[in-house]
């Protein structure tokens, strides 16, 4: 991941299109693992809610891992820029508020990846949410508490 000063070139390229299934993943400043706290992980849980209930994506998979989240959309009516500013910026107020703190959360710039017609998206989803498992947090899917799929 490049350095905050580079964050920027996340951005190069980089453009949005309604309809499309976007895999995205940021992390936390400093890779702070403050999403061990179960509550904090709900907050963002809330805004991927959210963004799907305000029609800005359809949400097909996600998981809240302590430092990053992993996020699979099918984008609707915002570009991934202003999605993202939105979840990051909201989730940020809301934990910074039950913590009483007011940190930085989430560090600059994050990731997409388009998914096309022939990348498999319930793989993608697959990999979603068995980040858990690889990084040994749990043994099997229904024992982490911050993921859903909309397949299972």
């Amino acid at each position: 991941m490049p350095t905050s000063k580079n964050a920027y070139r996340l951005r190069i390229g980089r453009h949005s299109e309604f309809g499309r299934l976007y895999l995205l993943t940021t992390i936390t400043q400093q890779r702070r693992p403050i999403f061990n706290n179960f509550q904090l992980g709900r907050l963002v849980v809330d805004q991927f809610r959210q963004a799907h209930e305000d029609g800005i994506v359809i949400s097909k998979a996600w998981v809240v891992m302590p430092d990053h989240f992993h996020w699979l959309i099918e984008l609707q009516n915002k570009t991934l820029g202003e999605l993202m500013c939105r979840i990051k910026s909201r989730s940020s107020v809301n934990i910074n508020r039950l913590t009483k703190t007011h940190e930085r959360v989430w560090r600059k710039g994050y990731y997409d990846r388009v998914l096309r017609q022939e990348d498999d998206v319930k793989a993608a989803a697959r990999y979603i949410i068995q980040n858990p498992i690889r990084a040994q947090l749990a043994t099997r899917i229904g024992d982490y508490p911050l993921w859903d799929a909309c397949w299972i």
